[in-house]
């Protein structure tokens, strides 16, 4: 197959880039052609003689919102003047100004709008006004990419509701969840003293960034007042201009919560905690809660993140809202009050994440290409049948 993947970022240290990162390489071991049109790609995909870098170079213009776009008009161009040099055409959300036969949604602007902690208002603040624009305008072109594509793929059962909610028929979608490294991230020793955190309590890990309010660190630290005094939290995310430490210290948790600022070995970090708690107010399909399963942690989370549907309450908690203290706060303490059941659940989590690799995540978008050249190849002989018959 001839594949055109089109995406701001093929790379492997990016949530969206890592899908299709992932999906690149996939391909190009089962012997297919991969075009990549995008601003940046990882250096060791552009090795191989089978792939095509098209760039589009970011533009200088202020404001992600007219970057984008002109990102969208570009590759809209290059996509109309070369779309028949390709078997499969595949964008990511709104990102072109083009049909596509494969959209993999990745976060849906009309949802995190109307999913009751939207945080912005239009008249409160400039910047709070941009902010509204931005999501308004972004939901608009999402719902245009969606009915001028083919076959759309949200990222997880969350994600296909909101898609649904704009008026895409069911037909037309099909779920495949991101992946993870179960080799990267797995079980093995603590590494506490490497990151200065204490040897004996329970420790909680939350990973996010600290700049937005729908990670919910807030709603966790409150949790956390509530529970016994062995029950610690790590705090991995960029700690500058952060509100949280001051919100710890009028908490009173100073001696219970560990900033590590921000992480770059995360896999080493997972493997010295012993839970993990994220109830996000808004994700599409969280990466890091899925590496946290492959870390073999429990994980404590709430239906409003992407990826909890997949989490049994053999390797995890799941509330319904996340906004919820004092449940928050009960499951906290039903996973840090017995250590042997912790395990048993981190075992399970670990379990669960090995069928959530990368690769399966990649032979399933390559499956769906297949069958996508298939039917076309179907239509184009019964088209040719019909003119054979039609000149004889």
């Amino acid at each position: 197959m001839r594949i055109l993947i089109v995406t701001h970022v093929v790379a492997r240290n990016d949530g969206q880039g890592r899908v299709n990162y992932e999906i690149a390489r996939a391909a190009l071991a089962a012997g297919h052609c991969v075009t990549l049109l995008a601003s940046r790609v990882a250096p060791d995909l552009l090795d191989d003689p089978r792939v095509r870098f098209v760039q589009i170079a970011v533009s200088r213009l202020p404001t992600r919102l007219l970057q984008h776009q002109i990102f969208a008009w570009r590759s809209g161009l290059w996509i109309r003047a070369n779309r028949n040099e390709f078997d499969v055409v595949h964008v990511n959300g709104f990102i072109s100004w083009a049909r596509a036969d494969v959209n993999a949604v990745h976060f849906v602007h009309d949802g995190w709008y109307r999913c009751g902690f939207y945080p912005f208002a239009f008249f409160r603040s400039l910047y709070e006004a941009y902010q509204v624009a931005y999501t308004r305008l972004n939901a608009h072109c999402e719902k245009w990419a969606f009915q001028h594509s083919e076959v759309i793929v949200p990222v997880s059962e969350k994600v296909a509701g909101e898609v649904r909610s704009l008026g895409i028929d069911r037909a037309r979608l099909q779920v495949i969840h991101n992946g993870v490294d179960v080799d990267e991230f797995a079980p093995g020793a603590s590494e506490r003293a490497r990151f200065g955190l204490p040897d004996a309590p329970f420790l909680l890990l939350f990973a996010g960034d600290l700049r937005v309010s729908r990670k919910n660190l807030d709603t966790v630290l409150r949790a956390l007042a509530m529970t016994p005094r062995h029950v610690h939290l790590v705090v991995a995310g960029i700690l500058r201009n952060s509100p949280y430490p001051a919100t710890v210290a009028a908490l009173g948790l100073a001696d219970r919560v560990h900033f590590t600022d921000l992480v770059k070995d995360m896999p080493a970090l997972m493997r010295s905690v012993d839970a993990f708690v994220f109830p996000s107010r808004y994700e599409a399909m969280s990466l890091v809660l899925l590496e946290a399963l492959a870390a073999a942690l429990p994980v404590i989370t709430a239906k409003t993140s992407g990826g909890a549907e997949v989490i049994g309450s053999d390797c995890g908690v799941v509330l319904d809202n996340p906004d919820d203290v004092l449940g928050l706060a009960d499951a906290i303490e039903r996973v840090a009050g017995d250590r042997v059941q912790a395990r048993r659940m981190g075992k399970a989590a670990r379990a669960l994440a090995r069928t959530l690799g990368w690769d399966t995540m990649a032979q399933r978008y390559l499956s769906l290409y297949e069958g996508i050249c298939m039917r076309r190849g179907v239509q184009r002989d019964a088209v040719a049948q019909v003119e054979l018959s039609a000149e004889s």
